[in-house]
């Protein structure tokens, strides 16, 4: 594969000046110097090498001073393969009318057979409207609203999509968050392809005023807000000379700027790197598992190779993991205070609890509502089949380092083959367990029949991942539908469902 050319517009400019014109004052687009960046010589009716589009994502967005995080998660949303064009030579366009990579609906300023027959022209015209987006008056605000930290771009992204109901980021009916929303979507691409553990800003009903049984834009109550939770800033802005600093333990040190390369050992989180030259695209052909650049660093002993840049930060200190301590015993053990002797989960924590498997809060409180994380469920499913925390192998998750508070836990059922990671190098101990990988997680651990009456539930399609779970789980009475018909596989389980789910395993 070619490799991607430095950036045109970069010549001869260093250090702040550099950092200036990529966040305060960017560049105008042209065209032809992306794709002079990217190596990309278009052939009418073919997608270029995935890498090449990686370029031209990033190329873009940073020519419009966006997050390239951001704009790469849209794109594979709109398109997971990062595609274009169809087998047969002609774009992709969907029933609603979006046209190309960037799936672009509003035709108003731009052409729309440039739209199909031109990936760069498409491409500019979705991050020409996420900046609009950005600098719309009627979307709320984040702090101070600085464009390189990418949670500030959340109601941007919301906004691409558009502003209905549906894209709402709290179920007006529940409460709940709504994970299903598009840019909740897009957070978790970028999660996932990027292996960023973003911040979600917690929101209110209150907050957003819609009617879900009209088809009219959200009202958002609340114009602005603040959070004092360290937020992720791009981890495309570190420049040659730059003193950065590994997120994590065990980081590999390449060779080449790519998995397949031969390690030159392992960093340690907070270890200081130099920026040797600007960032470069994976050169393995073709690579599909990540949207992240490497960046050639040096280390104190003046060895030179390449790092994943989504594991570098200015900062100076490890990224902090958004993860609340482990639970303690309760202070009256058998008793918590927020679980009455009638509730209908009562009976299961209390029997998991004499058990020993599980436990609550140092307040004396169960946490009963309580969305259950993976790094939870991990630790309840290991101690309820006694298995041993003792001499487990580092799974090496950059998310779990060896002084993580549920380290022992995850090691042990990673080990045990309980659980696994969301990605090779990635466990998101803090995200919440869905009811599909719970029922994923259950059959795992357990046997069951697999037979039985068939499940009715529409939101579980047959050849889907978690079919099979949801199938078993149903046919042997352990799960039931939220309603008669649905299942709802991405809503989150709460420690008191997860405990009840799990004595009737047992039983």
């Amino acid at each position: 594969m070619t490799m991607c050319k430095p950036r045109k517009w970069f010549a001869g400019l260093t250090g702040g000046l550099l950092a200036t014109m990529l966040f305060l004052s960017p560049p105008a687009f042209a065209a032809e110097d992306v794709a002079e960046a990217c190596g990309y010589e278009p052939i009418p009716g073919e997608n270029p090498h995935y890498q090449v589009t990686n370029c031209l994502l990033t190329e873009t967005a940073l020519a419009y001073d966006i997050p390239p995080e951001i704009v790469k998660a849209v794109a594979h949303k709109e398109n997971g393969d990062w595609a274009h064009f169809q087998p047969n030579g002609e774009a992709i366009e969907t029933a609603d009318g979006g046209i190309g990579l960037m799936q672009i609906t509003n035709y108003q300023h731009y052409n729309v057979e440039r739209l199909k027959a031109d990936l760069i022209y498409n491409i500019q015209a979705g991050v020409e409207i996420l900046d609009q987006m950005f600098d719309r008056r009627d979307l709320p605000t984040i702090n101070d609203g600085n464009r390189a930290v990418i949670e500030h771009w959340y109601f941007a992204v919301l906004a691409y999509n558009g502003t209905m109901p549906v894209n709402s980021p709290v179920i007006q009916a529940t409460g709940e968050r709504n994970t299903e929303a598009y840019q909740e979507k897009v957070w978790d691409i970028i999660e996932e392809y990027h292996l960023l553990p973003l911040v979600r800003i917690p929101f209110e009903p209150d907050d957003f005023r819609y009617d879900p049984e009209v088809r009219a834009p959200i009202e958002f109550v609340t114009a602005h807000f603040e959070t004092e939770r360290p937020l992720t800033e791009t981890t495309y802005h570190f420049l040659n000379g730059d003193t950065v600093y590994s997120t994590t333990a065990g980081l590999q040190f390449r060779e080449r700027p790519t998995r397949e390369s031969r390690s030159l050992g392992t960093i340690g989180a907070g270890e200081a790197l130099t920026v040797t030259g600007s960032f470069v695209y994976d050169e393995s052909n073709p690579v599909r598992t990540n949207h992240f650049v490497w960046y050639p660093v040096q280390r104190s002993d003046g060895t030179n190779g390449f790092v994943a840049s989504s594991y570098l930060t200015t900062q100076g200190t490890e990224r902090p993991d958004p993860v609340e301590p482990p639970p303690a015993p309760p202070t009256a053990p058998g008793e918590f205070s927020d679980v009455p002797a009638g509730h209908w989960a009562a009976t299961a924590i209390y029997q998991l609890s004499e058990r020993g498997v599980i436990q609550g809060y140092p307040n004396g409180a169960f946490g009963l509502n309580d969305s259950i994380t993976r790094a939870q469920a991990a630790t309840l499913l290991a101690r309820a089949e006694g298995i041993s925390f003792d001499n487990r192998p580092n799974p090496n998750f950059r998310d779990v380092p060896r002084d993580h508070p549920y380290y022992a836990a995850i090691a042990a059922a990673v080990d045990e083959g309980i659980f696994s990671g969301v990605t090779a190098t990635s466990f998101q101990p803090s995200a919440p367990l869905t009811r599909a990988q719970m029922a994923v997680l259950l059959t795992r651990l357990y046997s069951f029949e697999s037979g039985g009456t068939s499940h009715p539930f529409t939101d579980v399609p047959d050849g889907i991942w978690y079919e099979h779970a949801v199938q078993t789980l149903y046919a042997n009475e352990i799960v039931a539908g939220i309603t008669a018909t649905t299942y709802r596989p991405s809503m989150e389980v709460t420690r008191g469902q997860f405990a009840v789910f799990m004595q009737r395993v047992i039983d």
